[in-house]
């Protein structure tokens, strides 16, 4: 079976390095936010090209705490797109904002710039770019209108580590930058954890005292909460990160077999802009029979997915309470016909092929 992420073949990958590293973390005495965390923290800043990175718990706290860390609250409005996942809106009602969801650019499948006037109002506090499907926003066009009305721009890079827009990393463009690092990611570990990343050394201060109850020296000093990251997963994640480039490369020349073998079928292509190195966390086509395509592969033993499925404001939790946008057409329209195909670096040619020759079969 060709699954549509494994997270369990890069263990395998690494497998010697990281349960050395997990054992040194056993015998340390020095669990919670150690000298691993510290570590990672400097080496992901480094790696991104930002002054801070900050280990959290997992990737809907990093934005919850981001959002807390530039005092978005209550009575605060946060934009954002309804195709994501669940957990970026999540996150900002946790800070107690509001979420203002937005339509997407029907080539990127991310934030539809052309949106964001028509929902500004003077509660409008931030805005979130989803960089999906390893994909980034047209990060000029938000940051001119975040600038013009004085509103945070934050990246939720959860799937796209190591991308870059105009030759700047993801997560270092905006006020700040979320990470998950749930294990499918592309910099995953084996577990949960999250980072924060910012080149402003005030808001670095206030993620990390936000992250453990608002202390300095043990003292609170404004209101927080738990969102500590351990350190058997930043270990873990200092291991995967050396090899995070090598690791996109390897899903950089999946998606190029794709496109060479799949360009002749009824199937609409990932769109990439010539600003952006993309990391291709899934590779998301569109076809017009999704549910036939899914289950003829699905015979043939490829686990191809959906992602996402439902809207965020078509859920039964936010259907009719999350305020969105009146044109939400790309977004109603596009999950009936998206399909992510399997990609990993540890895919293998002759997967690879199998799935294309699916595919080939299927259109015939």
């Amino acid at each position: 079976m060709i699954l549509c992420s494994n997270p369990s073949e890069q263990f395998k990958s690494y497998q010697s390095e990281i349960e050395q590293a997990v054992n040194s973390v056993m015998r340390s005495n020095s669990y919670v936010l150690g000298e691993q965390v510290g570590l990672l923290e400097q080496e992901f800043a480094e790696y991104i090209g930002t002054s801070s990175a900050i280990g959290v718990a997992n990737g809907t706290d990093a934005i919850e705490v981001a959002l807390r860390s530039l005092n978005v609250g209550y009575g605060d409005e946060v934009i954002t797109v309804s195709h994501t996942a669940v957990a970026t809106v999540a996150a900002i009602e946790a800070s107690g904002a509001k979420a203002i969801l937005v339509d997407i650019d029907p080539k990127s499948y991310t934030l539809n710039p052309q949106y964001l006037e028509k929902v500004l109002t003077k509660n409008t506090k931030a805005v979130i770019a989803v960089h999906l499907y390893g994909n980034a926003v047209d990060l000029d066009t938000v940051l001119s209108f975040c600038r013009s009305n004085k509103l945070f721009l934050i990246e939720d890079v959860s799937q796209a580590h190591g991308a870059k827009y105009k030759n700047k990393r993801l997560g270092s463009i905006g006020d700040l930058g979320c990470f998950s690092c749930y294990p499918t990611k592309n910099l995953g570990a084996i577990g949960d954890a999250g980072i924060v990343t910012t080149n402003n050394l005030d808001l670095a201060d206030r993620v990390r005292m936000i992250r453990e109850y608002g202390w300095k020296n043990r003292t609170s000093m404004l209101p927080g909460r738990n969102s500590r990251l351990d350190e058997i997963q930043a270990a873990i994640l200092r291991i995967k990160l050396k090899y995070l480039d090598s690791d996109n490369q390897k899903r950089r020349d999946i998606a190029k077999f794709y496109y060479e073998n799949l360009s002749l079928h009824p199937i609409l292509l990932p769109e990439i802009s010539s600003n952006v190195e993309p990391v291709f966390h899934l590779f998301v086509i569109q076809v017009a029979n999704q549910n036939k395509l899914i289950n003829f592969l699905k015979k043939k033993a490829v686990m191809a997915g959906i992602h996402y499925p439902l809207p965020v404001h078509l859920h039964p939790a936010y259907k009719g309470r999350v305020m969105h946008s009146r044109d939400m057409s790309v977004t109603e329209s596009i999950v009936k016909k998206i399909v992510s195909l399997p990609i990993y670096p540890e895919l293998s040619n002759s997967d690879s092929k199998i799935i294309v020759n699916a595919l080939h079969e299927f259109f015939k």
